[in-house]
């Protein structure tokens, strides 16, 4: 069988006209007060950007790639709406029900759409002690998809999370930085295994990652801007914002970038 996927009319256009497309997670759409702003917000950063947004979501037994203006306000109003990670999708799609999607859970929607770039503020890692293990860094083996993030949480161990991405041959570059970023704090310590500063150099290096025949995702990482960056927990939601905000504008910027330099 094939997973329906059901295009937003802005998305199915740019498809067709060959212009670059950012996936966009949609479990903000869950997170509270003015949730839905937040998730337009992220959209007009790709779009400013010179990318379409396509942010995820699920329903009806379909995966639908890009909201409507009326879908972004349902998903942010409707209750009982679940959170999607990959693990959870055959479930989600089987019973019809309505979900907003995380990071392994749009990695897996942009791969079947044949969208190359997903914006999230973070990811997933490896759990302080090791207890526990996001299926973001699984979903990251898998889904030929480049993904642009602020790093993580720096409540996780991030060093466990590169080794990781390390073992799993996961490329890890920074974009325009040295270090691999711990999302609204800016900085984890943790030297970058790679930096790049042209996005040219970058859309070479995403497309020989799979040339080369690897099976899994591309990992840009963007800290947060310096002047958004917070040491402390006084102001996580206006600090979460910004860096989802910051994270599009880069993604739109590669994707473009990307269409310029590797024509479909």
């Amino acid at each position: 069988m094939r997973i329906p996927l059901v295009y937003s009319e802005e998305v199915a256009e740019a498809i067709t006209a060959g212009q670059p497309v950012v996936a966009l997670t949609s479990d903000v759409l869950r997170s509270g007060v003015d949730s839905a702003e937040t998730a337009r917000l992220v959209e007009d950063a790709v779009r400013a950007n010179g990318s379409v947004p396509a942010t995820i979501g699920v329903d009806k037994g379909r995966i639908l790639v890009g909201l409507s203006e009326t879908d972004i306000e349902r998903f942010a109003a409707a209750p009982g709406v679940s959170v999607v990670d990959s693990r959870d999708l055959a479930v989600i799609l089987a019973r019809g029900t309505a979900g907003v999607a995380t990071v392994s859970a749009s990695m897996v929607a942009a791969g079947l759409a044949g969208v190359k770039f997903l914006s999230s503020a973070e990811i997933g890692g490896v759990h302080r002690g090791a207890r526990r293990l996001s299926p973001d860094l699984v979903q990251l083996t898998r889904s030929r998809v480049a993904v642009v993030c602020a790093g993580a949480r720096n409540t996780l161990d991030l060093g466990l999370t590169l080794e990781f991405l390390d073992t799993h041959c996961v490329p890890v570059v920074a974009y325009r930085s040295d270090d691999f970023p711990a999302f609204y704090f800016g900085t984890s310590g943790l030297p970058s295994p790679h930096r790049v500063d042209d996005p040219r150099v970058m859309a070479r290096a995403i497309e020989s990652h799979w040339a080369l025949g690897n099976p899994g995702s591309f990992l840009v990482t963007t800290p947060t801007k310096p002047v958004d960056a917070i040491d402390d927990e006084t102001d996580s939601l206006k600090a979460t914002t910004a860096v989802m905000v910051n994270t599009a504008e880069v993604a739109g910027e590669l994707a473009a970038a990307h269409a310029k330099e590797v024509p479909a």
